[in-house]
């Protein structure tokens, strides 16, 4: 998440819940569930990750909803947080190769990077809850790892990529883009045939999600026999509903974020339901 990206930001109130504690499983508790999830990950036919702000923490981007996000401290009537490197030289997180690897392998099918939208929903996140049943992140992470394009849907833009409004070429830069809001840009299509002027890819709080990208998320969503939430709160809807789409396919969610969420609770009221339905209760 970059600071930049941060300050053009349409103001808005209703930005949900920060500053909540985080919570830190003990190691024996940990350790259970991270075997847990490994077995999970190697049953898997079609496993997808919904990624938030909170995977770039370790890379030295700030997220926005933890206890030194930037949304809590401007809450708190404080300035922003400070990046401990420039925007355009962060690196992939462990999290982010640990991703490529799964890619690799042929296991991850494909990869949600999810941001903040326009209604809030009172869907929080819980620590590390294996659930049985992907803030902004436009900081261009995901492709640098390696993830290929075409197996990721950036939902609410990338501060390093533009687009063609007419051929709808896209070009990925070494630098950020000065605009958000798909604005145009100071650059244009380099196609000879094209040339039209560029815009930005990410989106501000009242613009609609790309089709393209959101098509492509919800489809995978139901194919789904797992979807791994990673680093996000999931406060913002619609993007907070899309993991909640395998469940048709008998699939199940694995949220693991260090904040507390009553999504857990949700959830198991939705498979409680579900399951006296099948049960023809």
């Amino acid at each position: 998440m970059s600071l930049g990206y941060a300050e053009k930001l349409s103001y808005r109130e209703d930005i949900g819940t920060v500053g909540m504690s985080e919570i830190f499983d003990p190691s024996d508790i940990l350790h259970q569930k991270i075997e847990e999830l490994a077995l999970m990950i190697k049953e898997s036919k079609h496993l997808v990750a919904f990624t938030g702000a909170g995977i770039s923490t370790s890379s030295g981007i700030p997220d926005f909803r933890g206890p030194k996000g930037v949304w809590t401290l401007q809450r708190a009537g404080k300035g922003l947080p400070e990046a401990s490197l420039p925007f355009d030289r962060a690196m992939p997180s462990l999290t982010h190769m640990a991703l490529v690897e799964l890619e690799k392998a042929g296991i991850l099918k494909f990869v949600i990077s999810q941001a903040v939208e326009r209604a809030v929903a009172d869907c929080r996140v819980s620590l590390c809850s294996f659930i049985v049943l992907q803030f902004r992140n436009v900081d261009s992470l995901h492709l640098r790892s390696g993830i290929p394009r075409k197996k990721l849907a950036e939902l609410h833009g990338n501060s390093f990529r533009e687009v063609c409004p007419s051929c709808e070429t896209e070009y990925v830069r070494d630098f950020e883009v000065e605009t958000i809001g798909m604005k145009e840009t100071s650059r244009r299509c380099s196609d000879t045939n094209c040339g039209a002027k560029l815009r930005d890819s990410v989106l501000d709080w009242e613009d609609a999600l790309p089709p393209k990208e959101v098509n492509a998320a919800e489809n995978h969503c139901k194919t789904a026999d797992l979807v791994l939430c990673l680093g996000t709160s999931l406060q913002i809807t619609p993007a907070c509903n899309l993991p909640l789409k395998c469940i048709r396919n008998n699939g199940k969610i694995v949220i693991v974020n260090l904040q507390v969420s009553v999504v857990v609770t949700f959830h198991r009221a939705i498979a409680s339901t579900y399951s006296r339905k099948l049960d023809g209760q």
